[in-house]
């Protein structure tokens, strides 16, 4: 009698510790999906600041009429885009981007963005390291198992093509 007690006290600790640790893993998963949320908060603030930059300076009129206007729709058109199409949308906006020469625009204007792409950089880094992380624990064989993920969609990388910030910053 008393081994069995001994038995079923060893086994309740090994449940109750397992829970414990699944529980413990599926409250960082829940963190790693939000901090990925906010990740696509962030990015998404930025490439809409950099599509309004893109706008103005489309509307400086510092470049020719049918680059402006090139770029004034692919600013639009990425900012209007379903997040399953965002990426070349956003590709093409940074393509654009590129052909503008800097240098004839006005200062202020030209700092702005620059400073919108360094924006979008960072804030893609950020987002892709929180996926990368979240991917990572949701690969796990307890997690998947156990289904610690719950209904939470699978996150998605965001890769779209980085500007040339000409080694600034």
């Amino acid at each position: 009698m008393t081994t069995l007690i001994v038995l079923l006290s060893v086994v309740a600790v090994v449940i109750v510790l397992g829970g414990l640790f699944l529980v413990a893993t599926a409250n960082r998963l829940d963190r790693l999906h939000v901090r990925t949320d906010a990740g696509w908060a962030a990015l998404d603030a930025a490439l809409a600041r950099r599509a309004v930059v893109a706008r103005a300076v489309a509307a400086a009129g510092d470049q020719s009429g049918e680059h402006a206007e090139r770029l004034r729709a692919a600013a639009e058109r990425a900012e209007a885009a379903p997040r399953s199409e965002r990426e070349a949308e956003e590709n093409e906006l940074t393509r654009l981007l590129s052909e503008v020469d800097r240098s004839v625009l006005p200062p202020g204007l030209a700092e702005e963005l620059d400073d919108a792409g360094h924006r979008v950089v960072i804030a893609r880094r950020v987002h892709n390291d929180a996926v990368r992380d979240t991917l990572a624990l949701r690969r796990r064989r307890k997690v998947r198992y156990f289904k610690l993920a719950g209904t939470a969609p699978q996150p998605e990388y965001f890769e779209i093509a980085e500007p040339d910030l000409g080694g600034q910053r």
